[in-house]
């Protein structure tokens, strides 16, 4: 019988993320016969530890910061010497870059969470990304990804597996099942949900200033998340006056706003491969998202789960959503048109190839 692949992956925590989700997803999904998963934590945190499976090991550093993690990440690498470092962060995998060349028996994947160009701005992250062609692989969650890692950072085309976003159907319909109309949707309104990281690169001032158009209108937002822009908003809010606009913080079951809302809205200026666009089509919600890198025309197919506006234009932005509110849609087709392309099971299947294929199992 062939020894098992031990395979650590790399998070900061295991909060309600995208990237928490995904690499939760991908340990628990790997087949125990062929590998032995174990995530290391930055911080042992986050709603995803009671979804992770009991066999996979936690390795808890305890450490707040990213730049104070190098140590003991490189030291928890060298005492278990796994056949793979899987590193789910962007600003880890620039870090780590650097030391690979010091384990010549282990194999690193990097898994990009943004368009590398777009996100990372600070001149001293960018330096390490001088040594990512020291990735074994590097997974891009879409074409916009792939194109920049290339032509803006000088990755090697060869280095690089393009692989979209899960959708988790059975954890997402198990939600649901115990999901009830929120209280704030009230009756006799057309209800709008946002969701994201309250940031600067999830564009919600433009949503704001799209919705400032829309206030005569019997139209709610309703925003989820929370972030460092959250009093700005707040006070945006306040000054534009507007009503209608609800800032919900961060909810442990968002798919209840997704289920029962009559429109989802990606605001963002850029993306990796947003999971929360996949996710509002598993809930059967028509989406408008704003043209912005990061593989919102690979998740969008036109009239059918959704459509791509520009949320600059803001007027236009706002005759839109009042247009598509006219509109019912079929709640099947839209979950079928994300099914069928990145269910579960055929999305971790390309990850377990991968890793399978790096060591040639």
């Amino acid at each position: 019988m062939k020894k098992k692949i031990s395979v650590i992956f790399i998070l900061p925590d295991l909060e309600t993320g995208g990237a928490e989700r995904i690499v939760t997803t991908i340990a628990n999904h790997l087949s125990r016969d062929r590998f032995e998963p174990k995530i290391l934590l930055l911080r042992k945190q986050g709603g995803y530890l009671s979804f992770l499976k009991d066999d996979v090991e936690i390795i808890d550093i305890n450490t707040e910061r990213i730049r104070h993690s190098l140590k003991p990440i490189l030291s928890q690498i060298y005492r278990r010497k796994p056949d793979i470092v899987f590193s789910g962060f962007g600003e880890v995998n620039a870090y780590l870059s650097m030391f690979i060349r010091l384990f010549p028996k282990t194999k690193f994947v990097a898994r990009e969470t943004n368009v590398v160009s777009q996100h990372v701005t600070r001149k001293e992250i960018r330096f390490f990304y001088n040594f990512y062609n020291s990735y074994e692989k590097i997974i891009a969650q879409s074409d916009d990804m792939m194109k920049d890692l290339i032509d803006n950072l000088g990755i090697k085309k060869k280095k690089i597996v393009k692989i979209n976003n899960p959708v988790d159907f059975d954890f997402i319909e198990e939600k649901l099942k115990t999901s009830e109309k929120p209280e704030s949707f009230k009756y006799n309104y057309k209800h709008v949900v946002a969701i994201g990281n309250l940031s600067a690169r999830k564009g919600f001032d433009n949503l704001l200033k799209v919705f400032s158009r829309l206030k005569n209108e019997k139209i709610i937002l309703h925003i989820l998340g929370d972030g460092h822009d959250k009093e700005v908003l707040h006070q945006m809010k306040k000054i534009l006056g507007l009503e209608h606009v609800i800032f919900h913080g961060r909810q442990e079951n968002p798919y209840q706003f997704l289920k029962y809302a009559d429109l989802f809205v990606l605001s963002s200026r850029y993306e990796g491969f947003p999971n929360v666009l996949l996710e509002a089509g598993a809930c059967g919600t028509y989406s408008l998202a704003n043209n912005c890198p990061g593989g919102i025309n690979e998740i969008i197919q036109d009239m059918v789960n959704g459509e791509i506006g520009n949320i600059e234009n803001h007027d236009e932005f706002a005759h839109k959503i009042i247009s598509l509110l006219q509109h019912a849609y079929d709640r099947d087709s839209i979950k079928n048109s994300i099914k069928s392309r990145f269910s579960k099971n055929i999305i971790l299947d390309k990850y377990e190839n991968v890793l399978l294929d790096i060591i040639k199992y």
